[in-house]
């Protein structure tokens, strides 16, 4: 008898905005879609239902013993790094039996990196742009923004794997919460650095409050500089590339193959002015759809804790 492939668990952070949530549980709809010979589930680390203790429970009761983790995320801040191993850690004290792995987050990957060129392609115009057409766009890349340096480390990354070769005359970098520079701060470093349109691409996976944001900040910014061109592009979206990708990782997950980058994780390695956080215990996020009994609840209201 051959034994099942481990079934696999999406975590995704969560979002007040309901399009944003829902656009998650399609994406998660569309991997169980694809790959019928594999029990998917997927759920929210806080913000939005379904809790992450309801997605494990639903795969509890369908017999799953093993399964993977798969982080829906771009960049490896505290979410990926702290509660998301932490829930898991709990969800294994709730259902006795059962083991995991858990994959790496998603980004800076060639396949996002080739979607990203495809929305900065449409926000210029439509199809592929020349070299010509590419040469006096700046790219600002704005991220979500995270009190981890590391995380933020790793939107400059994707900037500058973005740059290579694509002939931009530039990506910066900007962040839409808990980090400098905010958008307008990037916006104004695009202006002193001389470009002459300017395109703000969100390095988000799908819609939201922060994208929603991204887009008002930059319109509030561009009406005070009537003289510069500037366009918003698109989120990256339930492309192709994205659900493969979330395959590939889950792939690596169940291989062994996990290449987690600790050289500067905040919680291993003394970084000047975060010295505090080494070795800090990870607690799970408060949600508050999630009671210990895994219900499948409604919509909800209300604040969230964190518990780092």
């Amino acid at each position: 008898m051959t034994t099942p492939p481990p079934a696999l668990l999406i975590a995704g952070h969560g979002t007040r905005d309901e399009a944003g949530a829902e656009a998650f549980r399609d994406f998660v709809r569309e991997l169980g879609r694809r790959h019928p010979e594999l029990p998917v589930a997927g759920g929210f680390i806080e913000l939005s239902p379904p809790p992450l203790g309801d997605a494990v429970a639903e795969l509890v009761e369908r017999g799953v013993r093993r399964f993977a983790a798969v982080p829906l995320m771009l960049v490896s801040a505290g979410h990926a790094k702290g509660d998301i191993p932490a829930a898991l850690s709990r969800e294994k004290e709730r259902h006795p039996g059962i083991s995991y792995t858990y994959g790496r987050p998603l980004g800076p990957h060639p396949a996002l990196l080739s979607v990203l060129e495809r929305r900065l392609d449409e926000a210029l115009g439509g199809g592929p742009r020349t070299p010509e057409e590419r040469a006096d766009v700046t790219v600002l890349l704005v991220g979500r923004g995270s009190t981890d340096p590391d995380a933020n480390a790793e939107v400059h990354k994707a900037a500058r794997l973005l740059w290579e070769g694509r002939g931009y005359a530039g990506v910066e970098t900007a962040f839409v919460s808990l980090a400098a520079p905010d958008v307008p701060g990037g916006l104004d470093r695009c202006l002193k650095l001389g470009a002459r349109r300017i395109v703000v691409l969100p390095y988000f996976l799908f819609t939201g409050i922060l994208p929603d944001r991204v887009k008002e900040q930059t319109e509030a910014w561009t009406a005070a500089h009537p003289e510069i061109e500037v366009r918003s592009a698109e989120v990256i979206g339930p492309e192709p590339e994205l659900l493969d990708l979330v395959m590939e990782r889950y792939r690596e997950a169940v291989q062994g193959d996990l290449r987690m980058n600790c050289d500067s994780c905040v919680y291993r390695i003394a970084l000047p002015g975060f010295e505090d956080k080494v070795g800090q215990p990870q607690q799970p996020h408060f949600h508050p759809d999630d009671d210990g009994h895994h219900h499948h609840h409604g919509h909800h209201h209300g604040g969230h804790a964190h518990a780092h």
